[in-house]
């Protein structure tokens, strides 16, 4: 079986993380690294022993695939070229910073008969993979993810750049449509939104809030499911799941507290979770997600069949945070005759002095509100 001729294109962070793992897959040939910059291409190619190339250009019909790892504003174009010169395309998240885009990318690689797979690596997480076949038809579930500021990917706001992960985990849980967001979020130190509260319904009755912050002190990326039969809280830094299984009593709704004599209360409360509320820690395999992704990527070239992430689920979850994007924009911090709206909660310039108007009880005594200007 031939190996995978491939390019990653674009060697900042998460570029270089891509090359180095896909070097040492044997059914991958790493054939080149592509950088504008050409000390970043030359040391990384020095590192994986692939060619530094400046343009992506020059290697088509030497790879049969490429991982898309440049800046987010340009995922279009380049996937696009590398798709109608035949070049199968594993494009990092999100997928493109628009659903037009999205969309247009995704007819264009089914026209072509091209896999096109999206870089959402949570899927590929060992805590969420262990326990994901046991989480069917999601109630409720509750996401946060936290990080510092890296000063990286400041060309999209934290709803792209983090949040989207949550989307696109929430949504291929949850197996249905979003009916409504309602969200709100600040810019810190950029010009787009750097913490954002989000709560989504869905058609199922479903909700999920959602919460991404990359201005954080204390790091975390973790989610809970509450499904009709169980709960599991999910921990994606750590790869490790906790599964909470009531008893049948308690799920077909026969269990009554006020039934219990004192004694079985006693010996319950002590034995929660273990004998009602069963509590179990999740085996997960060590693997690295992102390694997983590029696996997931040639055996989907080499066999035919959809990625694990396809580009339509991609455009899912961009079209599902474009609609927190227009929430969070929307928001209203004084009212609805505020200059302060969106995620720049402090304006640059002051806001204008209205006068108050008090308004009466009816003796003329009390002054029941005072009416905002």
């Amino acid at each position: 079986m031939s190996r995978l001729r491939l390019a990653v294109i674009g060697v900042g962070h998460l570029g270089k993380i891509h090359a180095k793992l896909a070097a040492g897959i044997p059914e991958i040939e790493l054939v080149a690294v592509v950088d504008s910059r050409p000390e970043a291409r030359e040391a990384l190619a020095k590192e994986t022993g692939a060619r530094p190339v400046a343009h992506f250009r020059e290697l088509i019909g030497e790879i049969d695939g490429a991982i898309v790892a440049t800046p987010t504003v340009t995922h279009f174009d380049v996937a696009s070229e590398l798709i109608r010169a035949g070049v199968h395309v594993f494009v990092e998240k999100p997928i493109t910073p628009t659903v037009r885009e999205a969309d247009e990318l995704v007819q264009l690689a089914r026209r072509r008969q091209i896999v096109l797979q999206v870089g959402h690596v949570e899927r590929f997480n060992p805590a969420l993979v262990s326990v994901q076949d046991r989480l069917q038809e999601p109630k409720f579930i509750e996401a946060r993810r936290q990080s510092g500021y890296t000063f990286r990917s400041t060309d999209v706001g934290v709803i792209m750049d983090l949040m989207i992960h949550d989307i696109d985990a929430t949504l291929s849980l949850v197996k249905s449509p979003v009916t409504s967001v309602d969200a709100v979020g600040i810019s810190v130190l950029g010009d787009h939104e750097d913490m954002v509260s989000a709560r989504l319904h869905f058609a199922s009755g479903a909700v999920a809030n959602l919460i991404a912050s990359r201005a954080s002190y204390a790091p975390a990326r973790s989610m809970q499911v509450l499904t009709p039969t169980c709960f599991a809280s999910i921990d994606f830094a750590t790869r490790k799941s906790t599964i909470v299984e009531p008893r049948l009593d308690v799920l077909q709704r026969d269990f009554h507290v006020n039934e219990l004599s004192d004694e079985t209360r006693t010996h319950l409360r002590e034995r929660l979770f273990e004998e009602l509320l069963v509590k179990s820690e999740v085996p997960a395999v060590e693997s690295n997600a992102i390694e997983q992704e590029q696996r997931d990527f040639a055996e989907a070239i080499r066999t035919g069949r959809e990625p694990r992430v396809t580009g339509a689920d991609g455009r899912d979850a961009v079209a599902v945070a474009e609609l927190v994007l227009e929430s969070v924009r929307q928001h209203q911090w004084d009212g609805a005759n505020s200059r302060r709206v969106g995620h720049l909660a402090s304006p640059m310039l002051p806001l204008p002095m209205v006068a108050a108007v008090d308004e009466w009880a009816t003796d003329d005594t009390v002054i029941l509100r005072r009416k905002a200007g």
